[in-house]
């Protein structure tokens, strides 16, 4: 189709480069386990007898278990802090390490309490937990969250996540909530460590309530309030290659939205049976003050359905989220190199992007470009470049080693590198370009696979 955006110019601006906040976050979480190490290091005494080392050591766990909640929570919250500086797909590894601490921690708070009490009242293992789970207080609900949060931790398991659909492992995700709420008192009320310790109480109440209210305004109040004002209906649907479709969007005052080239929101498309599914689709266009525009591949049953889409259809949208945008730009230089249906936030950024900018664009074929005649109708008011890596006739694929894009590119590590495609694709990418000597600072990416 051809593009219902007007250009915009890339001007010669000094670079801006913001740092990412990523190290003084990690700083900031790890000091919280330290200090909630301290915790137990300042109210116990001596520890004696193997009971006591089991039940001291089932108490650090315990702590850092229920602190580790609250980390796993406040990473889901979608902070554009976290999001938009350091980039949803980082968060979300450090959401999945997070979750592997906690259910890591918690196996082995529940194992050593519970060993540490059985030595201590000379019982076998499972009457003391048959002990533990019935006559202590706010227990049942305790193993109700534990018995969910395990269920989570299960199906957050790689192999397992790959047999399912998105929409069961999200929903059960989502339960993760209601396992923290259902553990939350049980850890004070039976932590030694809070009982009588108001001031340490006090600061696992505002570690609780300031994560639920990062939550209740970031994935609930600010949602609600972006589409009540926006507006948005789906205007139109292109067919741009085989399996791929541009939607167009309208709506009210859309560039109050916030939304950079190389950003993608979090789609609803209440229609088609879609509502029930949000999926990241990347905007393939600079958004306009009434119109945006996603193109989506169609990979799956939800992506397949955004064909059928009806003029008028409502859209639901959270975000803006991503980091990969102008403000990594740390040279008047770039690459963009994309695949497949990455190609998306690339054209955004292609357009926008001051300085030298030359695309990559690597696909099977010269029917499967999806946006190219944008993107040469770009590239020829801009005066910039447009490359293809396509299979040859034999079905060979282009070379992308360090050696091939050396030589294409002599001053390649003068560029920042921006990467978009699917993730076995975008890690050989990055792998080659580090070989090459692009400096890690200069390599932007990011992966929708949560």
């Amino acid at each position: 189709m051809t593009t219902v955006y007007e250009r915009r110019t890339a001007p010669a601006v000094p670079l801006t480069t913001r740092r990412s906040p990523a190290g003084v976050v990690l700083t900031l979480l790890w000091a919280g386990a330290a200090a909630v190490t301290g915790l137990w290091w300042v109210d116990t005494g001596s520890v004696v007898g193997a009971a006591g080392w089991l039940t001291g050591a089932g108490r650090i766990a315990g702590l850092l278990s229920g602190y580790a909640c609250a980390v796993l929570v406040g990473l889901m919250a979608r902070v554009p802090l976290l999001e938009r500086r350091i980039g949803s797909d980082r968060v979300a590894r450090w959401h999945a390490m997070a979750g592997r601490y906690t259910i890591s921690l918690l196996v082995a708070h529940v194992v050593l309490i519970l060993a540490g009490y059985a030595a201590q009242d000379h019982a076998s293992l499972w009457h003391e937990t048959l002990t533990v789970i019935f006559d202590y207080p706010e227990m049942l609900k305790t193993t109700a969250g534990t018995v969910i949060l395990f269920a989570v931790g299960i199906t957050s398991v790689r192999a397992l996540r790959r047999r399912t659909s998105y929409e069961f492992w999200y929903y059960v995700h989502l339960l993760t909530y209601a396992a923290v709420f259902l553990a939350f008192s049980h850890q004070l009320v039976l932590g030694n460590d809070f009982n009588g310790h108001p001031v340490a109480t006090a600061a696992w109440y505002a570690l609780y309530l300031g994560v639920a209210a990062l939550v209740l305004w970031y994935r609930v109040l600010a949602p609600v309030r972006l589409n009540l004002r926006h507006q948005l209906r789906v205007q139109s649907v292109h067919r741009e290659a085989p399996g791929v479709y541009s939607v167009v969007m309208h709506g009210r005052r859309l560039d109050e939205m916030g939304a950079e080239p190389g950003q993608f929101f979090r789609w609803r498309f209440l229609g088609e049976g879609l509502g029930w599914t949000s999926t990241p689709y990347s905007l393939s266009a600079p958004p306009r003050r009434d119109l945006l525009r996603v193109t989506v591949k169609a990979l799956g049953d939800h992506s397949a359905a955004i064909a059928l889409l009806r003029p008028g259809t409502r859209v639901w949208a959270e975000g803006p989220y991503g980091a990969m945008t102008q403000d990594r730009q740390t040279s008047h230089k770039s690459l963009l190199i994309g695949a497949g249906v990455g190609i998306t936030p690339l054209r955004a950024l292609f357009e926008t992007l001051p300085g030298q900018v030359t695309l990559l664009y690597r696909a099977r074929g010269a029917e499967d470009l999806a946006l190219g005649g944008e993107l040469e109708a770009i590239a020829q008011w801009r005066g910039a470049k447009v490359l293809y890596a396509l299979n040859g006739a034999d079905g060979r694929r282009p070379d992308l080693s360090a050696r091939s894009l050396r030589s294409a590119f002599p001053d390649l590590a003068e560029h920042d590198v921006y990467i978009c495609g699917p993730h076995g694709f975008a890690l050989d990418v990055y792998e080659a370009l580090k070989d090459a000597g692009v400096r890690d600072s200069r390599i932007h990416h990011e992966s929708f696979e949560f």
